[in-house]
């Protein structure tokens, strides 16, 4: 029998294993969801809406459990981990809020009065949604596909990554325990095949899928000619911009803490830093302190703020992107030596802050993933649009600045999916959570996320023959 097995990077210890599904429960999966959406779609809004609050509920009381397992399944510091389950409960709650507001997005959309028509259009369910969920925020990426699409009356197969199979396993227990109807959500531990073939075959109209771009293509690939809904959130090179009139001390250690929160691997973690000429060296300076504070060490101890990425070809691919960069001329500004576990070939790396970049090097252009900020001065806002927009992804962008006119009218000028004022890194659910170019396309969370869950169907009654 063919098996995961989840690698800890804390320690290259197998610490979770499972057998893959076979044919036969990929099988019985599909056949169960497939046979119990009809009656969920029935169930009113307002109980889906309950029974979410209810799976909530559960998965904070085990938020300690959760927080430990996911340090040790991606290694995130365990003084952090337990926030993504604060960050689960923030977006199924505003779903759920969305989902049964009066005249919200899954509401009936009524019609001008007609004499002698009734007229609507309803959103309907698309059927069963499969949902392909990374391991680098693993509850997060999940809920912003699984919920929403519970909420508009479509059943769910959940398949995470190998690296967090105990996420899909908690998220189906608690809302089993919620009371969930059987069939209408369920896990499957899968490889890369029998996900395709589940695209490709047939019996899910939906496909939600978060990762690489060549695993969205593959994605599109498995569902061309199946006339599927697919949504893909596909990562980004995300820039932010530092204006002459930010305040400098908040705008560095926003910055940082972007960049370097989760060791960099966040899909709108900032990536690339463009900093007005006036503020540039007090920027760097400021910045590279901050960096330098940072405690690169085992994620199950409580004084790590820094731990390994997910796995040792990870951090080495970012030391090539770096180590390239500084032949092409870069200067490092942290020593490596001065973080005692960063070692090429493992997965601690020590964080690195880079200058003398151009977007000739890798490190600029190609999505690093990693715990490396890159940063360039600039004379004005023109260049910097003209910088930002320089890439071939377009998922977050955050400009710092004093003036909010100012940073609306080049927000408007960027070729993003949001654009932050004073932050970045954060998803507000009450937004469309999306992208543009190869950072992917459709839409999770906010009202306009459920759009991407349901079909318009139009009812025409003529009143009287």
């Amino acid at each position: 029998m063919q098996k995961l097995q989840c690698i800890s990077p804390i320690d290259n210890s197998v610490y979770v294993e499972r057998p893959l599904a076979t044919e036969y429960e990929i099988q019985n999966a599909l056949s169960n969801a497939h046979g119990a959406q009809p009656s969920w779609k029935q169930v009113p809004v307002a109980e889906r809406a309950a029974l979410v609050r209810a799976a909530v509920k559960i998965l904070q009381q085990k938020k300690a459990q959760l927080a430990e397992e996911i340090c040790w399944q991606m290694g995130r510091p365990i003084q952090y981990a337990g926030g993504e389950i604060d960050g689960l409960a923030e977006r199924a709650l505003m779903m759920a809020d969305l989902a049964e507001t009066k005249g919200g997005p899954l509401a009936d959309i009524q019609l001008p009065e007609k004499p002698g028509f009734t007229r609507f259009i309803r959103r309907e369910p698309l059927g069963t949604s499969f949902v392909i969920a990374p391991w680098n925020y693993p509850y997060l990426t999940a809920v912003n596909a699984v919920v929403p699409a519970i909420l508009a009356g479509n059943s769910v197969i959940l398949k995470h990554s190998a690296q967090t199979p105990l996420c899909a396993e908690r998220l189906v227990e608690a809302f089993i325990e919620a009371g969930l109807p059987h069939g209408v959500f369920e896990f499957l531990h899968l490889d890369h095949r029998d996900a395709e073939q589940i695209i490709i075959n047939g019996g899910v109209q939906h496909v939600a899928f978060t990762g690489s771009v060549a695993g969205g293509a593959a994605v599109e690939s498995a569902a061309a000619g199946r006339f599927l809904s697919v949504g893909l959130e596909l990562g980004g090179k995300d820039p932010a911009y530092v204006r002459a009139d930010a305040d400098l001390e908040y705008a560095v250690a926003s910055v940082v803490d972007g960049a370097f929160f989760n060791s960099g691997q966040s899909c709108c973690g900032i990536e690339r830093a463009y900093v007005h000429e006036s503020l540039f060296d007090d920027f760097v300076r400021r910045a590279t302190a901050l960096i330098r504070e940072y405690r690169l060490g085992r994620p199950d101890e409580q004084s790590t703020t820094l731990g390994p990425l997910v796995r040792a070809s990870a951090a080495d691919f970012v030391r090539d992107q770096i180590d390239e960069a500084v032949e092409q001329g870069a200067q490092a500004h942290i020593d490596g030596g001065d973080f005692e576990l960063d070692q090429r070939g493992s997965a601690y790396m020590a964080p690195q802050l880079l200058t003398n970049v151009n977007h000739n090097m890798r490190v600029m252009s190609e999505e690093s993933f990693g715990p490396v900020l890159g940063v360039m001065p600039v004379s004005d806002d023109a260049e910097a649009v003209a910088l930002m927009n320089d890439s071939e992804y377009g998922l977050t962008a955050a400009i710092y600045s004093a003036d909010p006119e100012a940073a609306l009218a080049l927000g408007d000028k960027l070729q993003t999916g949001t654009v932050f004022l004073n932050r970045c890194d954060y998803l507000d659910p009450a937004l469309a959570w999306t992208g543009v170019k190869n950072s992917g396309r459709g839409c999770t969370l906010s009202g306009v996320g459920f759009e991407h869950l349901t079909r318009p169907k139009s009812f025409h009654f003529k009143l009287e023959p």
